[in-house]
C-alpha cells in the first residue's frame, strides 16, 4: 500500500524507525541524507520555509514502513546576507528496506512522475548495486557537477566509541549545552559557522521539535569573550546504540585552534554515558574537500559508506 501527500512531522518519525531498521541490518546501504538524526535535521530546520514544495510518497507492508520517497521541489532559499537562491531542479531522498528491494522501481517512477518538467537528482548508496542498474535503466546517469577533485558528494563515517582521547580546549574556553546557553546563542553559533546561511530562530524551533533532538545532546564551546565558538549537535539512535553529529561548525574567526576535535571528543564521552557504543558523522568525501575529513579522521573516524549522485536531465518537446 502506499499513500501521496505533502511531507509531515509524522511522517519524519516513521522514516526515523526505517532508518534505524536498516542501519540495525545493513549500514552499508544507509544514505547519509537519510539517517536517523539527518532526517530529523533536515525537516525541523526546513520544514517552516520549504514544507509546501515537500512532496511525500510511503510504502507499507504489514502496517509498517517499508519504503519511502522524498521529492524536494524547485523552491527558493533566502540566506541571512539577504541574497537569495533558486533552486531549479528537484532532488529525491529515498529510502526502501532491503527485504522490499524491488520497490525501486515504484520509487523511479513516482519520482519522474511528480517532476516532470525540470532536471531531476538523487543520491542512491554507492553500495546498493541493484538500485543503481534500476536508477540507470531509467535514463539516470552520474551527475557531472559530482566528478573530479571538488565534486560534492558524500561519504557517512563512523568509529566506536572505546577508547576516546580525552578532550582538551584551549585556555578560557568551555563546553556548553544548548539548554545552558539557550536559543539564541545556538542559532547564532550555527549562523556564524555557515555565514551566509539559511537557519533561523524559526528553523531551530523546528528542529528542536524533532523526534530524537535534545539539548543536552547540542554541544557548544563558548570562547572567553562570550561567543559561541564551535557548535554541533547529536542525535541519539536509542535502537542502535549509535549517535550522530549533525550539523558541526565552528565560528571562522576561532578555527584551527582545535575546538571542533575537542567537541567531538567531549560529544563522544557524552553519548557513551547515555548509552552508545558507536558514532557516525557524514562529510564531503572528493579530495578537493579534505578539511573536515581529516577532523574526522584524527579522532577516530573511518569511512563506512558513500552516495552515488545521479541526474536526469529535462529534455523539453517541442
Amino acid at each position: 500500500m502506499a499513500n501521496l501527500d505533502l511531507l509531515t512531522a509524522a511522517d519524519v518519525q516513521l522514516m526515523q524507525d526505517l532508518a534505524q531498521r536498516v542501519t540495525a541490518t545493513h549500514p552499508h546501504l544507509v544514505n547519509a541524507e537519510a539517517t536517523y538524526g539527518e532526517l530529523a535535521w533536515n525537516w525541523g530546520k526546513s520544514h517552516a520555509a520549504h514544507g509546501p514544495t515537500w512532496q511525500r510518497r510511503l510504502w507499507f507492508a504489514g502496517g509498517r514502513l517499508v519504503a519511502w520517497g522524498w521529492a524536494q521541489l524547485p523552491h527558493r532559499v533566502h540566506r541571512t546576507d539577504g541574497r537569495s537562491k533558486d533552486v531549479t531542479n528537484a532532488n529525491l531522498v529515498y529510502q526502501i528496506h532491503p527485504d522490499h528491494a524491488d520497490l525501486i522501481d515504484e520509487v523511479i517512477d513516482w519520482y519522474d512522475r511528480t517532476a516532470p518538467h525540470v532536471d531531476r537528482t538523487v543520491v542512491p548508496a554507492a553500495g546498493d548495486g541493484f538500485a543503481l542498474k534500476r536508477w540507470a535503466a531509467y535514463g539516470y546517469e552520474t551527475d557531472p557537477s559530482s566528478l573530479g577533485d571538488t565534486g560534492f558528494w558524500t561519504q557517512l563515517n563512523e568509529r566506536d566509541l572505546t577508547d576516546i582521547e580525552k578532550p582538551v580546549l584551549p585556555e578560557g574556553f568551555r563546553f556548553r549545552t544548548a539548554d545552558e546557553a539557550g536559543p539564541e546563542a545556538a542559532v547564532r553559533a550555527h549562523i556564524d559557522a555557515w555565514a551566509p546561511s539559511t537557519y533561523s530562530a524559526e528553523a531551530y524551533q523546528g528542529v528542536r521539535q524533532t523526534a530524537g533532538y535534545r539539548g543536552d545532546l547540542h554541544f557548544l564551546v563558548e570562547a572567553p569573550d562570550g561567543t559561541m565558538a564551535s557548535s554541533t549537535i547529536m542525535w541519539l539512535d536509542e535502537v542502535n546504540r549509535t549517535a550522530e553529529f549533525e550539523p558541526v561548525g565552528t565560528h571562522p574567526g576561532f578555527r584551527r585552534q582545535g575546538l571542533a576535535r575537542a567537541m567531538l571528543l567531549h560529544g563522544m564521552h557524552a553519548v557513551r554515558a547515555a548509552g552508545a557504543t558507536h558514532a557516525t558523522v557524514a562529510c564531503l568525501g572528493a579530495p578537493g574537500h579534505p578539511k573536515a575529513r581529516a577532523l574526522y579522521h584524527g579522532v577516530g573516524f573511518r569511512e563506512l559508506s558513500r552516495d552515488a549522485p545521479l541526474l536526469r536531465r529535462h529534455t523539453p518537446v517541442f
